[in-house]
């Protein structure tokens, strides 16, 4: 095989030679959204990172089984379902589907599988059982829980102390627990809400056994490569780590990968300060390969500030590159060209992003400089085999520019009927935010998004623009392009 691909392992805190337990296979798992609204700009992050590692994956390794989940039974999804009296699949379903087209738009291929919690049940039984009887769980009034101290390597991955994790932690206080670091595995359900038939009585899972179930039934009970957000290693991934390693006796994950956080202008991205941008918000402002390559603009594990300047940024790069491309669109492509062996050597040290963009500023410099029709060829083909490892530049050049143009201006305020709804709508969406009903203004959102009105939370207060459709057209609007509503 090629050079080998060294990624940052969590666990052991270092750069490794990435292990298999095959020479010619690789499993990941990257855990997925829970899926009781749109993807945020924080979601898409872990799905472009990864989507570039198994890009790496694939041109290296013969076989590649990927599978990222969707959590889609959840405290907020029931709420969700509760408050629109419909079953927890209405919301799901939707926000699937949504997510798979917001994340189609930022280039983000479909992985293997896609596992969802509510097809895995009775394997999380299986798995509450096993730990039963082995001693690391135990039930307590309906409760199914894990007793953290029968696991004495808890805490290797956060690299945090019992006390510390307990001191930290939102830890639930609850009479029957033997420790206050046991964590839930099963918990009973009340008649109102989604459960299933169990041995110890009608419940649904806990989040953290899931994951493991689903890893056991579909890659085994030892994984090459586990991913996730920052935010996941504790007590996400600890718990999964105790879970499945005292379930089979064996090492749950060879390496563990994560990307770091997304902030916005600056701040921590949440609802409360009403900066949360979603995917297809941002679609509405540019297209999704300037929202991925900006996404990649900052190694995966550095923090990421999402700002204007840095959309535009990406815009004006690929702009540059589309250009050139467009210009010697007449010219026949190298069949089956192999990326450049330096972008190549960039993303396999721990995914050096900027590095890899760094080349490929290089070979766009080699094709504009080609002298006859054959370089030309091989500049561009290769070029385009190794942006193809980002996810990048893989459209006709001319439909790509045109989408990379800046929004036009929007129509001047309309006396329409509309308008007085529109204004209605807006003002009842502000007084839900400062009543901190996020549902109902997530709902209102979607209400004005029909009125052909997008709506973008800032620290500023909501901003107006016309809505777009994925062709690019755009929706009349009552106000200026960008403006405080």
């Amino acid at each position: 095989m090629s050079t080998a691909i060294h990624l940052h392992n969590t666990l052991t805190r270092k750069k490794e030679p990435l292990r298999t337990g095959r020479p010619e296979r690789v499993t990941m798992y990257v855990c997925g959204p829970t899926v009781y609204n749109y993807a945020h700009i924080g979601n898409a992050r872990p799905a472009v990172v990864f989507d570039l590692l198994s890009r790496l994956l694939r041109h290296d390794y013969p076989q590649v089984v990927y599978a990222r989940n969707f959590t889609d039974v959840d405290d907020k999804i029931n709420a969700a379902a509760a408050a629109a009296g419909l079953p927890i699949s209405a919301i799901t379903d939707r926000y699937i589907d949504a997510y798979h087209e917001d994340m189609r738009s930022l280039g983000v291929l479909a992985p293997d599988l896609e596992p969802r919690v509510t097809d895995h049940i009775p394997a999380i039984i299986e798995l509450i059982a096993e730990l039963i009887a082995r001693d690391h769980a135990y039930e307590a009034q309906g409760h199914v829980l894990f007793h953290v101290p029968s696991y004495p390597a808890y805490g290797q991955l956060s690299g945090r102390r019992t006390e510390d994790m307990i001191a930290g932690a939102r830890v639930e206080v609850a009479p029957y627990k033997r420790d206050p670091m046991d964590f839930v595995l099963w918990k009973p359900s009340t008649p109102d809400l989604p459960g299933w038939g169990s041995p110890w009585g009608r419940g649904r899972p806990g989040w953290h056994v899931e994951c493991s179930a689903m890893i056991g039934q579909h890659l085994g009970h030892t994984i090459d490569i586990h991913g996730g957000g920052q935010d996941l290693i504790f007590p996400h991934h600890e718990n999964e780590i105790a879970q499945g390693t005292c379930a089979h006796g064996a090492l749950y994950c060879r390496t563990w990968v994560h990307n770091s956080f997304v902030t916005v202008d600056g701040q921590k991205m949440s609802k409360s300060l009403g900066n949360v941008l979603l995917v297809r918000d941002l679609l509405a402002q540019a297209p999704g390969e300037a929202i991925r390559l900006a996404l990649l603009s900052t190694h995966y594990r550095k923090p990421l500030d999402w700002n204007a300047q840095r959309l535009q940024a990406a815009r004006e790069t690929l702009t540059r590159y589309y250009d050139s491309l467009a210009k010697v669109g007449h010219i026949d492509a190298v069949p089956q060209a192999a990326p450049d062996p330096k972008v190549l050597d960039a993303l396999r040290n721990d995914l050096n992003v900027p590095g890899a963009l760094s080349r490929l500023h290089v070979l766009l410099k080699q094709l504009d400089s080609a002298g006859t029709d054959a370089h030309t060829a091989q500049a561009r083909s290769v070029l385009l085999a190794s942006a193809a490892l980002l996810g990048l530049l893989q459209q006709r050049p001319q439909a790509a520019l045109a989408a990379l143009q800046p929004p036009a201006a929007a129509p001047s305020p309309s006396s329409s009927p509309d308008s007085a709804r529109i204004d209605a709508l807006l003002a009842e969406r502000e007084q839900a935010r400062r009543d901190r009903d996020f549902a109902k203004a997530d709902a209102l959102r979607d209400a004005l998004r029909t009125h052909g009105v997008t709506v973008v939370d800032t620290a500023q207060g909501q901003q107006c623009r016309p809505a777009t459709d994925r062709a690019g057209n755009e929706h009349p609007i009552h106000s200026n392009e960008e403006t405080r509503c």
